[in-house]
């Protein structure tokens, strides 16, 4: 299935239905009188977050979407029926935007969340609703108010534990199919990974989700290579994995070149938890690896792993760190919440 993780919609709610002028008008009934019946809503636009899915590609061929029209009012007090509703099926993590892009109306995080994007027309009113002790025959009916119509954006964020991030070649794909069952295209060339990639990995007792974003190079926020789209991808993932290129050179400009991108896109993914990991000392000399282990431990202000994708040497070390940091991540937002709820409370 190819991954689409942005389409551009149209949606319209459903017209009201018309209200009915009819008279009553049978044997042996003398006084008849109005009895037309009122028309039905138009249906609603509907948004659902669903299980099953993890891509927008339902929305590559079929970018039109409206719901249908109320039944209008007949005869003996007939009302029409609503309209059918139009109901839109996302993947979790889906975020709806307004045409202008920016403006957000909905982030669906979880199965089941649902939000009424477009109400139907209301339908209109029949004849037999005038009747009054002064006008006993109406002979109008109203017809039923227009639906609603707009353009919005799907925008699909991938929801991780965590995320790969580095240049391209850094060697992210590798790692993710090394630890998990995901087969990720890889080859010699950069930005063999062409969209984010999922994969479940299992380390010891635990499992959790690992995402693999591709390359970014300087400029990326600004649009050069694939761009900054993918980014987006991280932004729910709780830490960021950095895996840097140990083969390269310039160690230290690579980590700075995806620090500033990832700055410059936005100010909350530079605060992330980080994991600064030296790929593929396979091919190093050791004491080629130290240096450089060193040297980006000095630029980082923390520790930093080094392992291969290739021969799984110090892969492990990776794994269990990720876990620690989620696991300290979760214990200081329960924390957090804690003392929102007790304000005042201190240990005793």
């Amino acid at each position: 299935m190819k991954f689409l993780d942005q389409a551009k919609v149209f949606v319209r709610s459903g017209n009201g239905g018309a209200g009915a002028v009819s008279f009553l008008r049978e044997k042996f009934l003398e006084f008849g009188g109005p009895n037309g019946g009122n028309g039905g809503r138009g249906g609603d636009v509907i948004i659902r977050c669903v299980n099953g899915l993890n891509t927008l590609i339902d929305y590559r061929f079929q970018q039109h979407f409206k719901a249908g029209t109320g039944v209008h009012g007949m005869g003996k007090d007939r009302h029409g029926a609503k309209g059918p509703d139009t109901i839109l099926k996302v993947p979790v993590g889906t975020q709806v935007y307004e045409d202008d892009n920016e403006t957000l109306i909905a982030d669906f995080t979880e199965v089941g969340q649902e939000i009424v994007l477009l109400e139907g027309g209301n339908g209109g009113f029949g004849n037999a609703h005038f009747k009054t002790s002064a006008n006993q025959a109406p002979r109008r009916a109203n017809p039923g108010l227009l639906g609603t119509e707009k353009w919005i954006w799907l925008r699909l964020k991938l929801i991780a534990d965590a995320g790969l991030v580095g240049l391209p070649n850094a060697g992210k794909s590798t790692f993710l199919a090394a630890v998990s069952a995901a087969k990720p295209k890889i080859a010699d060339y950069p930005f063999t990974t062409l969209h984010p990639n999922l994969g479940v990995v299992r380390a010891g007792e635990r499992d959790f989700v690992l995402a693999d974003i591709p390359g970014l190079i300087e400029g990326a926020h600004e649009g050069a290579g694939i761009g900054d789209r993918f980014l987006g991808h991280v932004e729910r993932c709780a830490v960021l994995v950095h895996l840097i290129d140990g083969t390269q050179d310039d160690v230290k400009l690579a980590y700075k070149t995806i620090r500033h991108e990832l700055a410059a896109y936005d100010d909350g993914l530079a605060e992330k938890a980080e994991i600064v990991v030296l790929n593929k000392i396979d091919a190093l000399p050791a004491d080629e690896a130290k240096k450089k282990i060193a040297a980006l431990k000095r630029l980082s202000g923390g520790d930093v792993l080094a392992c291969s994708g290739v021969t799984g040497e110090g892969v492990d070390k990776v794994l269990y760190a990720i876990i620690a940091q989620m696991d300290a991540d979760k214990a200081a937002a329960e924390e957090s919440e804690r003392r929102k709820a007790e304000p005042h409370w201190s240990p005793v």
